[in-house]
């Protein structure tokens, strides 16, 4: 049977030793009261609650799966998730990170980052219930009229009704433009929603009193394309003005997707007839309100593989202690046993370091992605807003694609470590491989996230954000470029920003001439730049270790931090060269292949 051990020492470390959290929520009035020990405190609580309440229903989950009652299309979820929803709305957990005003808790965002990738960690399926309620709160937080607010916010806090986000329709998957579900204005200033929906991630429950499921829908009058896109709330049960709940809303589920993994969560065929719902925002303006949800998704996704990765690195990493198979290459390590445990093999330990390296350096990302998150919605300061936003928008796709592509790649040499029984389902291995997988795909394939930073966030800015964070890079090349100890770090980031620079200009200048010379670069050219933010990272990371050691700590944390930066940097980070040669290679032995793909 799998493990899970919470990383809260890493977390620890990111939050208090690298990025020093505390400094930034000094310019937050309603973090004024917040300490180290609260916030260490509240996620060992989480990460109870993620190992010993979620996780030993993942392989249930996976096994039993959610069924469908096609006479009532209600859905009921695996034995024991109705349970451990209610043990997480009880103990507040819904309500961490939300608006007080509206029953939420108030602690940083960054903590609610870390309790979610425990969770995921622990239960990726039953983790997609709650999690994709925050994205809906968020869009109706920011666009949602206070009546809206009123009526619908304080109960998705509290966990009592969830949320979900009906974006995709059957003919059409990333181009909502389009869409064909329709909604006819009521004289009561309701809408009438009609049209289809699929792949809808925790559409339909048994685990929450109500569903609250944000639509996208054209009006009668819409313009063609995605600027004829408004959004709408369409409750499960219809909400009386006193706040109980009405009469049975004309949106149900017509069945279930039958799925590589994720088999926990209910990924639901939605059906729209004659549904009432309200809109969000203003008319043929949904995107707005949509987008809000999107990127909140897309960080959670990346988030989602972080999670794979520390679960599925823990097992193998337990496994190959354990298993004793072979001798050394150089003789003989275990001599009271007859071979040696496998972790004494370099390949086993290339695939263990390579998932450790790509867990903490995304937990490093992921923590401050939320942090700029709470800066963008809530620092006093416009420029730091407006800055945040701007750091934000280039991390966003790189934290979706580069997290889920290197969780499937971990999860894969997890796997591998386990030989044959790593196939076998009951060690565990094989459903991270396989919820793993749909990362890659959901919330826009990791292509589209590709084509999102090189074409819009580098190349539709001419590099201007990309630039912001090469700044970053920068000040930490000048502040130790002359430490010795620091080298094996700073000189292969430092020649990569530079080398960016270059390779940006020369694909945008082609990008100019063909753009499918963007198209064809872009997968390359969006790892390049995950390298760059996983460089930076694990950098700071070293800097934190080796002032440590230096200063006389014998926590052999800060030995290991350092051997895995080590390794990052002389086995994973040198992949960039292939990535810009290929990259370089551009559209022609792609687009001129009629023949080849005839």
């Amino acid at each position: 049977m799998p493990v899970y051990n919470p990383p809260l020492r890493d977390m620890q470390f990111v939050m208090h030793e690298v990025l020093n959290v505390m400094e930034d929520f000094k310019a937050f009035p309603q973090h004024a009261e917040v300490d180290v020990d609260t916030i260490n405190a509240v996620l060992e609580e989480g990460g109870k609650f993620a190992s010993e309440v979620i996780f030993p229903l993942n392989i249930s989950g996976d096994t039993e799966g959610c069924k469908l009652d096609q006479a009532t299309h209600e859905v009921t979820t695996p034995k024991g998730f109705k349970e451990a929803y209610k043990t997480y709305v009880e103990g507040g957990w819904a309500a961490l990170s939300c608006d007080p005003e509206f029953g939420g808790q108030g602690l940083p965002l960054v903590v609610n980052q870390c309790l979610y990738e425990m969770m995921n960690s622990a239960n990726q399926a039953w983790t997609m219930y709650p999690g994709l309620t925050h994205g809906a709160y968020a869009a109706l937080h920011t666009f949602g009229t206070d009546e809206q607010k009123a009526t619908y916010l304080r109960k998705m806090t509290s966990g009592e009704w969830t949320g979900t986000m009906c974006l995709t329709e059957p003919h059409c998957g990333t181009d909502l433009g389009l869409m064909r579900t329709k909604a006819e204005p009521q004289p009561d200033g309701t809408y009438k929603l009609t049209g289809n929906k699929i792949f809808i991630s925790a559409g339909e429950h048994d685990m929450a009193d109500n569903i609250i499921h944000l639509v996208l829908a054209r009006l009668p009058d819409a313009p063609p394309g995605i600027k004829g896109v408004s959004l709408f709330i369409v409750p499960k049960f219809n909400v009386n003005k006193d706040g109980t709940l009405g009469e049975r809303n004309g949106i149900y589920c017509g069945g279930l997707e039958h799925k590589m993994g994720i088999h926990g969560n209910a990924t639901a065929q939605i059906v729209i007839d004659g549904a009432i719902g309200t809109m969000v925002g203003q008319p043929n303006k949904g995107m707005q309100g949509m987008f809000v949800m999107m990127n909140a998704a897309r960080l959670g996704v990346g988030n989602q593989s972080l999670g794979l990765t520390e679960v599925a690195y823990q097992n193998a990493l337990a496994y190959a202690k354990d298993r004793i198979q072979m001798r050394s290459l150089t003789g003989p390590k275990a001599k009271d046993k007859p071979a040696d445990p496998i972790i004494v093999h370099p390949d086993v330990r290339k695939m263990l370091l390579t998932a450790k390296a790509y867990a903490e350096g995304g937990r490093a990302l992921a923590m401050f992605c939320s942090v700029l998150l709470e800066k963008v919605h809530s620092h006093p300061d416009e420029k730091v807003r407006k800055d945040s936003d701007d750091m934000l928008s280039l991390l966003t796709p790189i934290t979706k694609a580069f997290l889920t592509d290197n969780g499937y790649q971990a999860a894969t040499m997890c796997q591998q470590v386990f030989g044959g029984h790593g196939y076998i389902k009951e060690w565990g291995m094989e459903q991270f491989v396989r919820d793993a997988r749909i990362n890659m795909i959901y919330e826009g394939t990791n292509t589209i996230q590709a084509l999102d930073l090189l074409g819009r966030k580098v190349l539709g800015n001419n590099g201007a954000t990309l630039k912001k964070f090469g700044k970053l890079v920068g000040a930490l090349v000048m502040e130790e470029g002359v430490n010795e100890k620091m080298a094996e770090f700073i000189n292969p980031l430092a020649v990569l920003g530079e080398q960016i620079t270059k390779f940006t200009t020369e694909i945008g200048f082609k990008g100019l001439q063909n753009a499918d010379e963007v198209g064809a670069a872009a997968v390359d050219y969006l790892r390049v730049a995950g390298h760059l933010v996983f460089g930076y990272f694990w950098a700071r990371m070293a800097q934190v270790a080796l002032r440590e050691i230096a200063a006389g700590n014998t926590d052999p944390f800060y030995q290991a931090k350092l051997q895995t930066a080590r390794f990052y940097f002389a086995k994973l980070f040198p992949e960039t060269a292939t990535l810009m040669r290929t990259a370089r290679a551009g559209s022609k032995v792609l687009m001129d292949t009629d023949a080849a793909l005839a």
